[in-house]
Parts: structure tokens; sequence; C-alpha cells
């Protein structure tokens, strides 16, 4: 499959899914929260598929590949806040479950895009 651009890019429509699925479910939390943590994960949330974006739009492999290194930060990041929510009661454990399920599904495939990309990046600097 051919990718003219960042939206072809699987992952970055995995990121876009992840998005909506954290903003659905932080809409429940408390109001206190509303400049804490449900503010903060929904931005390390929006990163991840922002990066993806960014990086590919970069005119060298190099440059994907150092946004793709945050945006793995950010999910990383997401991961640990989302757990953090669920101890507080924030989020349903089911919901803690899928979600975190979804963000290792999505690291596995952004660390095989990462792959890809470092062995494309050798082959074109021996």
């Amino acid at each position: 499959m051919k990718v003219s651009s960042f939206r072809d890019l699987r992952v970055w429509q995995a990121g876009m899914d992840l998005v909506e699925k954290v903003y659905r479910v932080t809409e429940k939390f408390p109001k206190h929260e509303e400049f804490g943590l449900r503010a903060q994960i929904r931005r390390a949330a929006v990163s991840i598929p922002s990066n993806i974006a960014e990086g590919h739009t970069r005119e060298h492999s190099k440059e994907f590949l150092h946004y793709l290194s945050i945006a793995q930060g950010s999910l990383a990041e997401l991961g640990t806040q989302i757990e953090l929510a669920g101890r507080l009661s924030y989020i349903a454990p089911r919901e803690v479950r899928d979600i975190l399920d979804y963000t290792a599904s999505l690291a596995k495939q952004m660390y095989a895009l990462r792959n890809s990309l470092t062995n494309r990046v050798s082959r074109s600097n021996p």
C-alpha cells in the first residue's frame, strides 16, 4: 500500500482512535480534575497522532524516527496516567484494561514502524 499522507499510516489511524477513546472515558472525571489529570491525559493522547503526523511530514526518515520516539514517550505517559486514573477510581477497571490493551497494541505497531525506518536509514547510510 502506498503511503501518500500521514492519514494513510495505520499507527496514525490507531492513535486517532485512541484519542477518541480517551476523550470519552475522561468525560466522566470529577469536575475538580478538569484542569488536572483529565487535561494531562488528553494532552498525552493528542500528542501521539500529532507527533506521528508531524514526523511523517518531515523531510528525512531520521526526523520521522525522532517524532515517533516522542509519540512513544507520550504513549507511555498516557498509560501511566490511565493507570493512575484507575487507582483513583475515575475510570472503571474494565475501561482501564481496554485502554491499556489498546496502547500495548499501538506500541507494538509503532515499534515495528520504527524498526522499518531504522533499517531504511541504515541502508541509505552505509
